[in-house]
């Protein structure tokens, strides 16, 4: 199945990835630069790279000099386009044509001072010194005869240089121009792909949803869809694409498992029908919650509602007639994620299919989104005219309050949870804080504790609350939400709550906490 952006957008950045830690961030400050890039192993068939207008190679955690060393074809990526290097890519570079790459004396990690020795395209406009990122074991001793040195460092003879001497031109650069700590790393960028490459930055979230839309129809035609809605930001701005570019054939199913917060699925319900899209709106809660009675294990209780999830959309989907597409919300990270590199980087997690459900309903895959990464998929959601109350809707676990409900679940827990996390996530918003937050919820704890309401002593449960900030959700850090904003939202919990006598305050960072308990 063709990507949608790759069929549509001729000004594209491929970046080849060796295994870096800092691959998608690459990827994301070229997308801030208005260019799209799609980020491909570093053996990809070169075949499928003959579109590109640039291509950068990553870092890596393997040695040019190591039994491990990744190659690839200097000599046939350079007669496709322009060619930057950031670290190992860099030393591979200067590697391949001559020159004397070695272990340096120590690993040079952190801020440093680059010195630009020579004029370059590739330091338009950049001060003659700036700071700049390092991560890196090995280095660039010397270059080959044909290079020219462009900036070093007090601490590396080579920390940037042109190799000028093939179809089209190579740089190479020792530090990480996509970290923020690289203060003029945006613009090394922007001079490489802009002035180097030839690249017009006009990739943005109105040109994709122009792409998307035309290549839905065209793949689509008169056929019908079926998809999946959570209410989450994914999932409907993959609905409002479909059904801009289609209309009513698009049918979405929206199912209530019982572990949505308080009122949701009756108010995301009237949302979607106020925007015109065809939503089913499945009351499935009693299923899901009987599957789940007794089941106290994390990966259980996934496993549950998992396999509940396609029982009742297959018994749903059989309803529908002529269906022939199976859409799903998938983003970026996802598919990234699902790719190894065969070599330095394992493969974190299977695609993120719902459930398997393209399997079972011997359905093609659409997914408008798949070229995506979340805050874009924000900014589209703009641009087709969905509503803030989506767009910056906080993410969501897939098994809902199953996994902030610790334990076993009861409907009794989950009405104390829904109830708790209502009030918070309330207050948050009436405080202005729920915008400044990137996900937060209440957890309830399978811990009871004495206490005392009035002249009554009480044991019931405690509420953990959590909320952090994150772009992306891989790493996390606890938001210092006011003391009094704590203190008002605690009081109201306790006193409105009944069953809840104690609510604490997560301040874990992710690593080593997750965002969820469980």
């Amino acid at each position: 199945m063709s990507d949608i952006s790759s069929t549509s957008q001729p000004d594209i950045v491929h970046i080849l990835d060796f295994g870096s830690q800092y691959t998608q961030l690459i990827a994301r400050r070229v997308r801030e630069l208005n260019i799209y890039c799609e980020i491909r192993p570093y053996n990809t068939d070169l075949a499928h790279l003959s579109n590109a207008k640039g291509i950068i190679l990553s870092g890596s955690p393997c040695s040019v000099n190591g039994d491990q060393r990744l190659d690839v074809d200097l000599k046939r990526l350079s007669d496709i386009a322009p060619i930057l290097g950031v670290c190992y890519g860099a030393q591979y570079i200067a590697d391949v044509y001559g020159g004397n790459v070695s272990k340096a004396d120590k690993r040079e990690y952190g801020k440093a001072t680059v010195v630009v020795e020579q004029d370059s395209p590739l330091f338009k406009d950049i001060p003659t010194e700036s700071q700049v990122w390092m991560s890196h074991a090995d280095t660039i001793l010397d270059l080959g005869p044909d290079f020219n040195l462009i900036g070093k460092t007090s601490s590396i003879p080579v920390a940037a240089y042109s190799y000028l001497k093939e179809k089209h031109p190579m740089y190479g650069i020792q530090f990480h121009p996509e970290v923020t700590h690289s203060i003029q790393g945006a613009n090394v960028m922007k001079n490489f792909l802009v002035d180097i490459c030839g690249i017009t930055p006009d990739w943005t979230s109105e040109s994709y949803v122009e792409q998307a839309v035309e290549e839905i129809k065209r793949k689509v035609g008169t056929d019908k869809v079926l998809l999946g809605i959570s209410g989450g930001v994914d999932s409907t701005v993959a609905a409002m694409l479909i059904h801009r570019a289609i209309g009513d054939q698009l049918t979405s199913f929206f199912i209530d498992n019982g572990l949505l917060r308080k009122g949701e699925f009756e108010e995301v319900l009237t949302k979607y029908n106020e925007l015109g899209l065809n939503v089913t709106g499945i009351d499935a809660s009693e299923e899901f919650l009987t599957g789940l009675d007794g089941v106290s294990d994390p990966e259980k209780k996934r496993k549950v509602i998992g396999k509940t999830f396609i029982d009742v959309f297959l018994r749903e989907a059989e309803k529908l007639k002529d269906v022939k597409w199976l859409a799903q919300g998938t983003i970026y990270p996802d598919v990234i994620e699902s790719v190894s590199v065969n070599g330095p980087s394992a493969t974190i997690k299977s695609h993120h299919n719902v459930g398997g459900l393209p399997d079972y309903l011997n359905l093609e895959l659409l997914e408008p989104l798949r070229m995506l990464f979340k805050d874009e998929v924000r900014k589209v959601g703009h641009a087709v005219g969905l509503p803030d109350i989506f767009v910056n809707r906080h993410p969501f676990p897939g098994p809902g309050l199953a996994i902030r409900v610790l334990g076993e679940i009861s409907k009794e827990k989950v009405h104390l949870c829904q109830e708790a996390d209502a009030i918070y996530i309330d207050l948050l918003k009436s405080s202005g804080w729920y915008d400044k937050v990137w996900q937060a919820g209440a957890i309830l704890l399978p811990v009871k504790s004495v206490g005392v309401m009035g002249d009554e002593r009480t044991y019931e449960y405690t509420c953990a609350l959590r909320a952090v900030n994150s772009n992306d959700g891989m790493t996390a850090e606890w938001s210092p939400l006011p003391y009094d904003l704590l203190a008002k939202i605690s009081n109201e919990i306790i006193n409105s709550v009944k069953g809840i006598n104690r609510v604490v305050y997560d301040i874990s960072t992710k690593p080593p906490a997750t965002i969820e308990w469980e």
